[in-house]
């Protein structure tokens, strides 16, 4: 009979996830949320503790960070990007994932990838390097950016669940292990990539349409592409002040001696320094950018935070209340077949990520199971990281679409069979390769 009612209750959370990834944005919350109605009214199972603290980092890094885009902060930083891009034109299928990665890492988000989509296609074409293979995959690697950036939702939701008693497993913990992790991925994955399809020499497609003068043929010159963005001082300034504060915070993560103490003497954890620096950091950049607090809720980062948090906010409760419920189930269970294989909590993370398309859904969801599981922290993180990319094995995801729309050449596909398009195959090397690098290193050093 236990057995029944575990299935059963199982069959809610994952029902509820379906559907809710179904409808996507924050009907992924209202699921979430009917989902424990069903478990402790149909069920009788006592709810399960929501994702407050995590809730809490999000909505104040989404603050500062929708402050500094109000205040022109992401312009700039996509300014930037943009030359680093353009000063290696013919190592662009390297160069402008990396430079992807690194400023979304800053950021906290992959939003900021939109405007260096058009500059990553003209300077790949005019160079004579098929568009689709630096698109695809600075796309993708943006995914595997969450797990390295101290300001993500989903980096949130990871330091709530591994910081306190008896993992005590800290922010900088994570990033030791996940940032290098991804970036071997990304190396490696770039020497993948700029091997798949044809060159533009080589592909009809694209010389039918040069040949017809729909597009010109690529022909590299002087001038260097630059992010078509409006770039002032109050936008750097708004911009070096939230960078400053994602400083603050691994230095906080790093030297546990300089946090002040808590109300036994110990230091304090990362989840209120996190929420604390956010919040200053916003009010320094409102004190000296003065963005205009009005436009806040109409900025991109600003909605799609509030989305993730409706999201965050409803799946984690969900989940939260069917594994408190079977903590023993689970541990003595799916625990120890995820012990004896681990590769199957990467894969747990992984196909998450491709049903919600939410890095910190995914991590509510799979990583209590691998803390139940015992799995070691270190290899937990590195896993985790590259699982990321799981996001992008479906067609489905914005960035996806506009860099297929911003490739004039035509070679950027969504395709039409769900893995036919030209963001499939990185997907996969880049998960493959970080988790084979993330669980290295966490073995070697992580804990």
């Amino acid at each position: 009979m236990e057995t029944v009612l575990f299935v059963t209750q199982l069959l809610v959370v994952l029902g509820c996830i379906v559907m809710g990834t179904r409808s996507s944005g924050v009907a992924l919350g209202l699921w979430g949320g009917t989902g424990v109605a069903i478990l402790v009214f149909v069920f009788r199972l006592p709810p399960g503790s929501p994702p407050v603290d995590a809730l809490l980092i999000v909505l104040a890094v989404v603050l500062a960070s929708s402050m500094m885009q109000a205040a022109g902060g992401i312009d700039w930083m996509v300014s930037i990007a943009a030359k680093l891009i353009a000063r290696n034109p013919k190592q662009i299928t390297l160069v402008a994932p990396l430079v992807s990665f690194v400023f979304s890492v800053g950021a906290g988000t992959s939003n900021i990838l939109y405007p260096l989509l058009p500059v990553i296609q003209d300077l790949s074409y005019r160079n004579g390097i098929r568009p689709s293979r630096p698109l695809s995959l600075s796309v993708v690697a943006t995914g595997v950016a969450l797990a390295c950036s101290p300001v993500s939702a989903a980096m949130a939701a990871m330091v709530t669940l591994t910081d306190t008693a008896p993992w005590n497993f800290e922010l900088i913990d994570i990033l030791k292990v996940t940032i290098p992790a991804a970036v071997v991925g990304i190396v490696v994955s770039s020497f993948v990539v700029n091997r798949l399809g044809k060159d533009i020499a080589d592909d009809p497609d694209i010389q039918a349409k040069i040949a017809s003068g729909e597009i010109p043929a690529p022909q590299a010159d002087a001038q260097q592409v630059q992010a078509q963005v409006t770039v002032t001082s109050s936008g750097r300034n708004a911009a070096l002040i939230f960078l400053t504060g994602v400083a603050v915070i691994v230095a906080f993560g790093l030297f546990t001696g300089i946090r002040p103490l808590d109300a036994a003497g110990d230091p304090i954890s990362m989840t209120p320094i996190i929420e604390i620096v956010m919040f200053v950091a916003g009010t320094v950049i409102l004190l000296v950018s003065r963005p205009k607090v009005a436009e806040i809720p109409t900025m991109t980062v600003f909605r799609a935070g509030m989305v993730s948090a409706i999201a965050l906010f409803g799946l984690a409760w969900l989940t939260d209340t069917f594994l408190a419920a079977h903590t023993e189930v689970i541990a003595d269970g799916v625990g120890s077949l995820v012990a004896a294989v681990p590769w199957i909590f990467a894969l747990g993370v992984f196909l998450v990520c491709v049903l919600t398309t939410s890095q910190s859904t995914a991590t509510r969801t799979i990583v209590p199971i691998g803390l139940a599981a015992g799995i070691p922290l270190g290899l937990l993180s590195g896993m985790w990281a590259g699982a990321f990319a799981g996001i992008y094995l479906l067609p489905t995801n914005g960035s996806q679409i506009a860099a297929a729309n911003f490739d004039t050449s035509g070679s950027t596909r969504l395709g039409s069979k769900l893995v036919d398009h030209s963001f499939f195959v990185p997907t996969l090397v880049l998960a493959a390769s970080t988790i084979a690098a993330g669980a290295l290193f966490g073995v070697l050093w992580g804990g």
